[in-house]
């Protein structure tokens, strides 16, 4: 989220290109949230909003046995999801759509469980909710893991900095509250330790960070730009108390 107005660039491929993930995220977490998912059918229709490179799909793909339809607006993380997918031998439980999650058009309660890990806040964390909540069956499930603070006074600098990338994080209490308002009950949550962050993340993004910055040397706005990324590693080293990604765990009331 940090440095917005590199996505979809030659840089942000240059960044991201062949990472484990695109957000904070472990394997781990991806099962303690399913676990803590109840009333899923064998072989559950899967709906992963924001799917990336897929390292959660394909989790998803091994832990449910289900059929999973991947959905992403870049092509390229899709093609790389399905390279993995194939690695890990569960093409055939995959569908990629590449759309926007904006646009998503598909027939109303549609999936048993709606799966978003560091992508909903794209769209908002409650319009997101909302936006999704139309194309699960009733009765079903949806998971979603978004940036949260978890004090009620952050420190100056990570208050100041949020506020530039993502201004409308809340605290889990509130995130609460706005699932309950359109309509999701049984809410669990889990706040994902500070190693989801660095060891599939932060650790191998700011690894290629110090790779592309030597690329760029000479670029004054380009090390710019990735300087302010950079200080989003700093940041949490510092300050990784004060916020970090919560799983939010709800179901549909029939």
């Amino acid at each position: 989220m940090s440095a917005p107005e590199i996505f979809d660039t030659e840089l942000f491929v240059e960044l991201s290109a062949g990472l484990p993930r695109q957000g904070p995220g472990s394997t781990e977490a991806t099962l303690r949230a399913l676990s803590m998912v109840n009333g899923l059918p064998a072989r559950p229709k899967i709906l992963d909003v924001g799917c990336g490179a897929g390292a959660q799909t394909i989790d998803l793909a091994r832990a449910t046995g289900g059929e999973i339809v991947a959905l992403d607006n870049r092509p390229r993380f899709l093609d790389e999801l399905l390279a993995r997918a194939a690695t890990a031998g569960v093409s055939s439980q995959i569908k990629v759509v590449c759309q926007s999650m904006f646009e998503m058009d598909f027939p109303d309660a549609s999936f048993d469980l709606i799966w978003s890990e560091g992508a909903i806040y794209i769209i908002g964390f409650a319009s997101g909710l909302s936006h999704c909540r139309r194309f699960l069956k009733s009765d079903g499930s949806i998971v979603v893991s978004e940036l949260t603070w978890l004090t009620d006074v952050p420190p100056a600098t990570a208050r100041d900095f949020w506020a530039r990338n993502y201004p409308a994080m809340q605290p889990i209490e509130s995130n609460v509250k706005s699932a309950q308002d359109v309509g999701y009950s049984e809410i669990k949550t889990f706040v994902l330790p500070t190693a989801d962050w660095w060891d599939n993340y932060y650790g191998p993004a700011e690894a290629r960070l110090t790779q592309v910055a030597a690329r760029h040397a000479g670029e004054p706005e380009t090390l710019a730009l990735l300087g302010e990324i950079r200080r989003e590693y700093d940041l949490f080293r510092a300050h990784s108390a004060a916020y970090g990604y919560v799983f939010y765990v709800m179901r549909k009331p029939a």
